[in-house]
């Protein structure tokens, strides 16, 4: 059953003054064959239909063996393009391979034969497009660690907007992970090939940012003995990645803005354009539409940079995924320090998701990375190894330490209901109405939440 819902469609090329060969020899498994008679006749097909492999018998008359082959990759650069030339030699294959062809048959074969070849290489290319496929999804998949709601729907982002250009904006707390982010859309690009430029817009002064940024001339400036190429230059044909972007000074915003709207830069000291091929991705853990409104950050670059809004998730809203990014954490420090990986006890990791983590993924690293030093030759984390200061835990449960009760008494259903009522609203608003995040929030079923939204009348 698989196999037929897989079957493909083959264009057959044949010049019937040439051969008069009956060319339904890949019927049997192909789901259509498609036929041409004429180069142009084959173009037509091809841009009107997809294909997964084409086989042109050669020679053709009228036609030159390399330009049909150069004409044909051309209009399907990915296809699989079979050359059939009984006749022809390894130097005619050479050729036709450097023209575009992916194979070369030089001698003749029965029907038969023809259609097990020609069905045994689509399936060894479809498997090889199928793994190199699944090693790419690997390479930028592999440091956004977690399967909680919150972070397949991130991952789900990054999977669609990566292929494109559009310029992304990640929020999100400090230390949530929005450079991990920004190098996974870079990795699933089309640009992985080169390297991502990564800047800090909140660790230069004014004047050496713009500088770092958009290079300049020799002696556009004191100091400025040699001229500089800028980092969107760097980034040509790449990413670059602008983190704390909320921290950009003013008049280096309308540069920036001028960049994304005519994708050109203009060095310090020089009045020449330089167009740039760049991926934008930009970082804040401010607020920006804050910042627009207190007049500290561009409007029209707020929309300009906010094409495709990725906002990370705290660290407190994805609980569930903690088991798993302590085994991603102690793996790396095993690997590391060369040494095998420790392990962390069942009340240790629930100790640890119980915890706000107001540091977020960062604070957990450290965390461990300190109880891995300091637990010496012992294998096993167990709680006491986590300093945890007390000091920033959740302030969603520091009224608890306020509860008493009076000498007149309490309604105890009162209060529980009213206690799980206020915790309902606040984990919808914070989850900005979805149920399923609040429910991992909560770390309840949603299910089990939609029927307390029912019980305690909460409006969701």
């Amino acid at each position: 059953m698989e196999r037929s819902a897989r079957r493909e469609t083959i264009l057959w090329i044949v010049d019937h003054a040439v051969s008069t060969e009956n060319p339904g020899v890949v019927k049997a498994e192909a789901s259509s064959v498609l036929y041409a008679d004429s180069p142009a006749a084959a173009l037509e097909l091809l841009a009107k239909n997809p294909v997964e492999a084409i086989i042109v018998r050669l020679p053709f008359s009228g036609s030159d063996p390399e330009d049909l082959i150069r004409s044909l990759r051309a209009s399907a650069p990915v296809v699989l393009l079979i050359a059939f030339e009984p006749e022809g030699t390894s130097c005619d294959a050479d050729e036709l391979i450097r023209a575009g062809a992916t194979q070369c048959i030089l001698h003749d074969m029965p029907a038969e034969e023809l259609n097990r070849f020609v069905a045994f290489a689509i399936r060894c290319r479809r498997e090889t497009t199928a793994a190199v496929s699944k090693e790419n999804d690997a390479s930028w998949r592999g440091n956004l660690v977690g399967s909680s709601n919150a972070m397949r729907q991130v991952c789900e982002i990054i999977r669609l907007v990566s292929p494109r250009r559009s310029t992304v904006l990640i929020t999100g707390e400090t230390g949530c992970g929005k450079e991990v982010a920004a190098r996974a859309i870079h990795a699933a690009s089309g640009r992985s090939g080169s390297r991502m430029v990564a800047v800090n817009c909140a660790a230069l002064p004014d004047h050496l940012l713009e500088a770092e940024l958009f290079g300049h001339t020799k002696g556009a400036f004191t100091g400025a003995v040699n001229a500089r190429v800028g980092l969107f230059e760097e980034a040509h044909r790449s990413t670059i990645f602008l983190d704390e972007i909320g921290e950009m000074p003013m008049q280096l915003q309308a540069k920036l803005l001028r960049v994304l709207q005519e994708r050109e830069i203009q060095r310090i000291g020089s009045s020449e354009p330089v167009p740039v091929d760049v991926r934008v991705v930009a970082a804040s853990n401010a607020n920006l539409l804050q910042a627009v409104a207190e007049r500290r950050f561009r409007e029209d670059l707020y929309y300009r940079l906010n094409v495709v809004a990725l906002r990370m998730p705290a660290l407190r809203e994805r609980a569930a995924d903690i088991p798993e990014l302590v085994q991603h954490f102690l793996a790396k420090f095993a690997v590391q320090e060369g040494v095998p990986p420790k392990q962390v006890s069942n009340d240790a990791i629930q100790m640890l998701m119980q915890y706000s983590w107001p540091g977020n993924v960062r604070q957990l690293e450290h965390a461990l990375e300190s109880a891995v030093a300091l637990s010496g030759t012992r294998m096993l984390l167990l709680p006491g190894d986590f300093e945890l200061p007390l000091s920033v835990q959740s302030q969603a449960m520091a009224p608890l330490a306020t509860l008493d009760v009076p000498e007149s008494g309490i309604d105890f259903e009162e209060l529980i209901m009213g206690i799980e009522r206020r915790l309902l609203e606040l984990a919808l608003a914070k989850a900005g109405g979805n149920k399923a995040r609040a429910a991992d929030m909560l770390r309840m079923k949603r299910t089990t939440l939609i029927s307390k939204f029912k019980a305690l009348e909460v409006c969701a």
